[in-house]
């Protein structure tokens, strides 16, 4: 790695990417604190419906905003793939990746950009991630004085990238389709010898799930309450990440998902509501993890998976 990227001195430089899937109504406000931050804001939209569409249409009458509307949802990975490719169009040198419902703090990306300053080896730095904040327990516990902390992974919100780092490690993982797309893409960096931080500052408020918490005798206990889909695709991806970042000998690793998975429908069976087809979609998506079945979750009588192709996008 003989290359060093330039310095970031400002904002304008950044690109911000977003990805969004039925936006509600807040999303104009949320992102119009972004848009005083950065030079740019591509939204890709994941076929949400008519009136959802008109509301980002008339956002990207702005000349900051540039939006690509899918005809179908593409998933997360493609998404944020087909947003890099616009922000290199755009002559960007750096993307800040950022999910529909997050909300940024007004100095985000100066913070981003100060811990990026000061980092010794930015040559080596593949993602810094914002430290965040939510409303329950669950949350991300920060120090408020600055700096920075190595990381595993860090979530795809609030993520700054450079661009010509990202070139070496490559696209986000497209058959995973939705989760630990952010994740694959940390372990990826870091196998190719890139380092991963999160800021200890907090940068912006999350949600992750729709959180609900439980209490059995003295025990206090919470769930995300994800969706069936979002059920099986954590439960396939974590498993494809045991087998191929896990090192287990012998196949462990799919004993080590299913224990998972195992833990994981006790919790729905516990606390969640659509208790059946949520363990159902668990059970298959272990399986597929094991048989290496990727991209969209497949539904009886469900139309093919949409080709990735340019004119599937209508770019305004």
């Amino acid at each position: 790695m003989k290359f060093e990227p330039n310095q970031l001195t400002s904002g304008k430089e950044v690109c911000a990417v977003a990805v969004t899937y039925h936006p509600d109504a807040d999303f104009r406000s949320r992102f119009d604190r972004i848009l005083r931050q950065v030079g740019r804001l591509v939204i890709i939209d994941n076929g949400s419906d008519e009136a959802e569409i008109k509301m980002l249409q008339d956002l990207a009458e702005s000349p900051l905003i540039t939006l690509v509307l899918n005809f179908d949802n593409f998933g997360v990975a493609r998404a944020l793939n087909i947003g890099v490719q616009r922000a290199i169009t755009l002559g960007f040198r750096c993307v800040l990746l950022l999910d529909q419902d997050s909300c940024v703090d007004d100095d985000m990306v100066q913070t981003l950009i100060a811990v990026r300053a000061a980092y010794p080896e930015r040559n080596r730095l593949a993602v810094i991630g914002s430290g965040f904040r939510t409303t329950d327990k669950t949350g991300q516990s920060t120090d408020e004085s600055g700096g920075w902390e190595e990381a595993e992974s860090v979530i795809t919100s609030g993520s700054l990238i450079t661009l010509e780092t990202h070139a070496a490690i490559g696209p986000f993982r497209e058959d995973f389709f939705i989760d630990y797309v952010d994740t694959e893409y940390c372990f990826r960096a870091r196998a190719k010898g890139y380092r991963v931080i999160r800021t200890r500052k907090t940068s912006m408020s999350h949600a992750i799930g729709r959180i609900t918490h439980h209490r059995i005798l003295w025990l206090k206990k919470w769930t995300f309450n994800h969706t069936p889909d979002r059920r099986y695709y954590i439960a396939r991806n974590d498993t494809v990440m045991l087998r191929e970042y896990g090192r287990y000998r012998m196949g462990l690793w799919a004993l080590k998902s299913l224990g998972r998975c195992v833990r994981l429908c006790k919790r729905i069976a516990l606390y969640e509501e659509m208790k059946i087809p949520k363990i159902k979609a668990v059970t298959q998506g272990w399986w597929h993890g094991i048989r290496g079945h990727m991209g969209p979750r497949p539904h009886r009588h469900s139309r093919p998976a949409p080709e990735a192709r340019s004119e599937n996008c209508k770019i305004t």
